[in-house]
C-alpha cells in the first residue's frame, strides 16, 4: 500500500527570506553550471563534474559579487 500527504508550511518574514536566498544561490550555481557545459558542448571538450565544479562553484566564491 503506497501512502501520501501533504503538507503545507507557512514560514515566518525571515524564513521566507532566508529561502529565497537560498533558492535564488542555488538557481544561480545552477545556470552558471548549464552555461560552462553549453559552451563545452559547442567546443566538443568533455567536462567532468569535478572541472565543473571547479570553474563554476570555487570562480563564483572568489568574485566580489557572488561572494
Amino acid at each position: 500500500m503506497q501512502l501520501r500527504y501533504n503538507f503545507r508550511v507557512y514560514p515566518t518574514p525571515d524564513q521566507q527570506v532566508a529561502l529565497a536566498q537560498a533558492f535564488g544561490c542555488a538557481r544561480v550555481v545552477y545556470n552558471d553550471n548549464l552555461r560552462a557545459r553549453e559552451h563545452a558542448y559547442a567546443a566538443e571538450v568533455k567536462l567532468s563534474d569535478t572541472e565543473v565544479q571547479r570553474r563554476v562553484v570555487t570562480e563564483a566564491k572568489r568574485s566580489p559579487e557572488r561572494s
